[in-house]
């Protein structure tokens, strides 16, 4: 099945500037989820993100924050963003059946989000270039079971190609120069 910018969502799960210290490759992770949401954008595709407890924890890095918009953007102390009662309701407004997953931990958030969207019957997507945790082993293991509970791992790069379609289409001019380097 290929991703379609029509049916999809973007979701960054909890890239908070606190955390990013002992995550790794925390500089590409952010660039990564930045060059995700920037797509989106350009493709038309709404994006919704979580935040891990905060109040104790910290906000989404500055970057990301603004470029999603605060009001787009979901405290949350559940690991799984699905479980949040606000992340619910203003996902479930979107009425998409595909999700695009990014952020981190990977063991942890981004792993319960996605296998909880599963459950809830939607087309799951992790952007394997676009988690990440504090150690690899993690993500690995993540990764596979991701892959095991038939959730389709992809890179950044397949999502937009896919979400482009059509090199005719008006975005694939933007698309390859701004983001195909």
């Amino acid at each position: 099945m290929l991703l379609d910018r029509n049916k999809a969502t973007l979701v960054v799960v909890d890239v908070q500037s606190k955390l990013l210290g002992g995550i790794q490759r925390s500089e590409e992770l952010v660039n990564h989820c930045r060059w995700l949401v920037r797509l989106a954008q350009l493709m038309k595709v709404p994006v919704i993100a979580s935040e891990q407890y905060p109040d104790g924890l910290g906000h989404t890095e500055e970057s990301l924050r603004r470029l999603i918009g605060e009001e787009r953007i979901h405290g949350k102390t559940q690991f799984s963003a699905i479980d949040d009662t606000g992340f619910m309701a203003h996902f479930n407004s979107l009425d998409r059946d595909q999700v695009v997953v990014c952020g981190m931990e990977s063991q942890a958030c981004v792993v319960q989000t996605a296998l909880r969207l599963k459950e809830c019957g939607k087309q799951v997507f992790v952007v394997a270039d676009a988690i990440s945790a504090r150690n690899d082993f993690d993500t690995d293991i993540t990764l596979r079971r991701l892959e095991q509970a038939g959730v389709v791992l992809v890179s950044r790069e397949m999502v937009g190609f896919e979400w482009v379609r059509d090199s005719s289409e008006p975005e694939f001019r933007t698309f390859s120069k701004e983001f195909l380097r």
